[in-house]
């Protein structure tokens, strides 16, 4: 197999793995945004508990 039959279908690969580690990547600062919002309610609750229960109360979460 030459060069010329070989370079569309590994272009197709490498373009699918890159969409893929896109959507990973996605993913991830999505998680990390979570995590840091979670981390920032804590160290808030730890500084004044009344604020955090009302905090907690407001229903910013999303139940599947």
């Amino acid at each position: 197999m030459n060069d010329s039959e070989k370079n569309p279908k590994d272009t197709e690969i490498i373009l699918m793995a890159l969409d893929q580690i896109s959507q990973t990547i996605d993913v991830m600062t999505s998680v990390v945004g979570r995590m840091r919002n979670y981390v920032e309610e804590q160290e808030r609750a730890a500084a004044d508990p009344n604020k955090a229960l009302a905090a907690e109360m407001t229903g910013d979460r999303i139940l599947h």
